[in-house]
């Protein structure tokens, strides 16, 4: 069976090893090889560019007895890192980031447009590993619908890991709201259950926006990463207006953040509709 690749973006910064350390400690457990890419905006700097990522591949065999493939692209990266991610079918990308500053404050996270339409989950990290890979997940759950598209990716990282999943439950005080939370949360059990996941479930009675909340609540349980939702069909506005998630990937805690996408081809699955 062919190994899957776990796709590094890489732009020569320090940010960009630290996203790579991430990938060899994750391939190592999951058996999946590694690509770094970088995007050139004109064809003319593929050469160089190669030569340059040829020469970080060897020194990563040379640390870390694993050799990545490179990829150059001529491109945007706010489109074609996700298209090579699913041509090439990763299993998911890891990207280093700054988080959000200067203008980005105003405009949106960089990040969050890189991340925005991928059919493969990105992981964004701001630091180096630490010596627990995801042994605790924190995982928000609010009252929206494509909630219940984490669970796959929750089991999935729960099984490699032996993580220990804590669900963090949004304290809406509209009533149907409330109750769609929920319905999200038993959908959640029955899955987590049926495959004997340890999770606990943790209320927010916080008074802060949820997106904060989640972040103190975090960085109060030491987790390893938090796994998050992106804004269905996001937009210009979302990015003036911040999304949620956008500041739960640039978090002061510089926890790392699994960022899924809603899926349409998925919407029926495991009971979605």
């Amino acid at each position: 069976m062919e190994k899957r690749t776990i796709l590094v973006t890489w732009d020569f910064t320090e940010v960009s090893d630290n996203a790579l350390q991430h990938a060899i400690r994750i391939a190592k457990i999951v058996d999946n090889e590694i690509a770094l890419i970088h995007i050139v905006k004109n064809g003319k700097e593929s050469a160089e560019a190669i030569k340059k990522l040829d020469e970080v591949a060897v020194e990563t065999d040379i640390r870390h007895s694993v050799k990545p493939s490179v990829i150059v692209k001529e491109g945007n990266i706010f489109t074609t890192i996700s298209e090579v991610a699913a041509e090439i079918e990763a299993n998911m990308v890891i990207m280093g980031t700054h988080g959000i500053r200067g203008m980005q404050k105003l405009t949106g996270s960089w990040a969050l447009k890189v991340i925005a339409g991928s059919l493969v989950p990105f992981v964004v990290v701001q630091s180096a590993p630490n010596e627990s890979p995801f042994n605790k997940i924190v995982v928000p759950v609010n009252f929206k619908l494509e909630n219940k598209e984490q669970i796959p990716w929750v089991i999935y990282l729960a099984k490699y890991y032996r993580s220990e999943i804590l669900f963090f439950k949004d304290n809406v005080q509209d009533e149907h709201l409330r109750i769609r939370v929920n319905r999200n949360l038993i959908f959640a059990r029955k899955i987590l259950n049926q495959h004997n996941i340890n999770y606990q479930i943790l209320e927010n009675e916080s008074k802060e926006k949820f997106a904060d909340a989640t972040i103190s609540f975090a960085k109060e349980q030491k987790a390893d990463l938090i796994v998050v939702m992106t804004t269905k069909n996001i937009g210009l506005k979302d990015y003036v207006m911040s999304a949620n998630e956008q500041y739960i990937i640039a978090n002061s805690a510089r926890i790392p953040v699994m960022c899924i996408n809603p899926r349409e081809d998925l919407r029926k699955y495991g009971g979605f509709n």
